[in-house]
Parts: structure tokens; C-alpha cells; sequence
């Protein structure tokens, strides 16, 4: 789950209302990369998991992401 979820929200609800001091902005800038970051990780390991069937049943897998579940099932 993604933890700072309510402070970016915070920081942005303040930005439109007031605006933000430069420590505010510093901090919604790492905010907003960490977030992006836990983001693309989820995104990455629900591809590393799955496969690609056609209509009859054959595995038709991109070459690409047999790579990336490789190389991630090294890493394990």
C-alpha cells in the first residue's frame, strides 16, 4: 500500500489553495518520486507474472517479458 499517499494529497489541496513554501515543494517532489517509483514496482511485478495464451491455449508470451521473468527469477 502506498504510504504517503495522503500527504501528497495534502501538499496538493495547499499548492491550489495557497500555494507551497520551498521546503513544501521539495517535499511533494520526493513524495511524488517515491510514489512513482512503489508505482512502476507494482506494475512490473504484475507483469513479471503473467502469461500470454492465444485462443487455443498457446503460450504467445512476448519475447521481451520472458526476458524480464528470467532475469527476475535470478534475482529471487
Amino acid at each position: 500500500m502506498i504510504n504517503n499517499l495522503g500527504r501528497i494529497n495534502e501538499l496538493a489541496k495547499k499548492q491550489r489553495e495557497e500555494g507551497l513554501t520551498s521546503a513544501e515543494r521539495i517535499e511533494q517532489q520526493v513524495l511524488r518520486k517515491d510514489y512513482l517509483r512503489e508505482i512502476r514496482g507494482q506494475v512490473r511485478e504484475t507483469f513479471s507474472k503473467m502469461t500470454v495464451l492465444d485462443s487455443l491455449g498457446n503460450d504467445v508470451t512476448p519475447d521481451k517479458l520472458r526476458r524480464e521473468k528470467e532475469i527476475d527469477s535470478r534475482e529471487v
